[in-house]
């Protein structure tokens, strides 16, 4: 399996690859990987197969199986990362011995109804293309065989197939301006006891650790900290300071989910002077081109490795954060109309939810509100003049 996307990796718990046969085939034995549920193999007496159910499902070894066990690119608890982030982890294989299922390419029939979870719902796969048949080479590269028969199955992320709210938001702040703007409210659920009870839990609770132990941690089902956003995922972004060549920015990331820890997280954000970056720090970045090399407006951001590559669950330790100094484009640059805030942001490939352009921290000389007290004084001079030439 291989992960084409730029910034969607497959997280733990990992992937989960199904398939139905097309005949009467079973697994006699599997390397890299195992089957879930072995079966019914009783018509199998003396040694029964690894597994005999019509429509097996799949998962990676964890780390530290045996030598014996292994196959290249296996064994990594189904964690595969992107190619942005680590080409050399982008790849998970596993080899299967199958039987029952011919021995030409007459014969052997091609699976049907694959699936992918990746840990859960989203990916939707296609049907398995017949293709050139692989050759593998010798270690010394001078023999080739071929595969009997090689095929081929896409699978596509849908962030709506995947969950039916969002899971991440965007806060905003800035130096020159107190006000902080929250996430919108409700942006990934509300707080609703009667309806969804145990939900979420107060930072502050004495019963918080019970909670995280209780009936959904070994499910994977999200436990977050009540908020008015109740979002598992919120990113800050801070407009720190501003020099005369250069402005400065905070970026922050905190995880308000008590049971998940996000291992090879990524963060994508819009901006238009991201072709300005000239200083990132405690995060490695890669910037994005996504209309073309002509736009270059979009980064990729993640942790250092053994530093900050894992976000912990909620908590003390549950949040990551850097610092982006941009260069000033003298031709764009400015700090009206909310212009030094992301346009997106997406959290692990998913959209993030973002604050209405209208609640953005304004000038304290563009600011709606410093212009208010005016209206009323020109309403009332302009009944008082129309009154006077009623008059006339």
């Amino acid at each position: 399996m291989f992960n084409y996307q730029q910034f969607r990796h497959i997280s733990a718990p990992g992937w989960q690859l199904g398939w139905t046969w097309a005949k009467k085939e079973v697994i006699w034995s599997m390397v890299g990987a195992q089957a879930t549920e072995q079966g019914d193999c009783s018509k199998f007496k003396s040694s029964p197969p690894h597994s005999c159910k019509r429509d097996p499902t799949i998962v990676d070894l964890l780390p530290g199986t045996p030598y014996n066990q292994q196959i290249a690119n296996c064994c990594k608890a189904g964690v595969i990362d992107t190619f942005n982030q680590d080409p050399s982890n982008a790849a998970s294989s596993f080899q299967v011995s199958v039987g029952l299922a011919g021995t030409t390419n007459k014969t052997v029939k091609v699976p049907k109804n694959f699936t992918l979870k990746a840990p859960g719902p989203g990916y939707t796969c296609g049907r398995a293309i017949v293709g050139k048949p692989t050759k593998y080479f010798t270690s010394d590269g001078r023999r080739a065989t071929q595969a009997l028969m090689t095929w081929n199955v896409t699978c596509t992320y849908s962030q709506f197939l995947a969950q039916k709210t969002p899971s991440c938001c965007v806060s905003l702040s800035s130096f020159y301006n107190d006000t902080i703007v929250n996430c919108p409210t409700c942006s990934c659920g509300c707080q609703n006891n009667n309806t969804r009870p145990g939900s979420c839990v107060n930072e502050n609770s004495p019963y918080l650790q019970s909670a995280i132990d209780g009936p959904g941690k070994y499910t994977g089902q999200p436990l977050v900290q009540c908020t008015s956003h109740m979002c598992p995922i919120r990113i800050h972004w801070h407009v720190k300071l501003n020099y005369k060549d250069y402005w400065r920015v905070k970026v922050t990331i905190t995880n308000f989910n008590y049971r998940m820890n996000y291992t090879q997280w990524n963060l994508v954000v819009q901006h238009p002077n991201f072709d300005n970056i000239t200083k990132l720090f405690s995060f490695n970045y890669k910037p994005l081109t996504p209309y073309g090399g002509g736009i270059n407006d979009t980064a990729m951001f993640w942790g250092m490795k053994f530093y900050n590559d894992l976000l912990m669950q909620a908590g003390p330790l549950g949040n990551a954060q850097s610092e982006i100094l941009l260069k000033k484009d003298s031709a764009t640059f400015t700090f009206d109309k909310g212009w030094a805030f992301p346009r997106r942001v997406y959290f692990n490939g998913d959209n993030c939810v973002m604050p209405s352009p209208d609640a953005y921290p304004w000038l304290p000389n563009a600011s709606p509100l410093t212009k208010q007290p005016l209206t009323l004084p020109l309403l009332v001079f302009s009944i008082l003049l129309a009154t006077l030439l009623a008059y006339v």
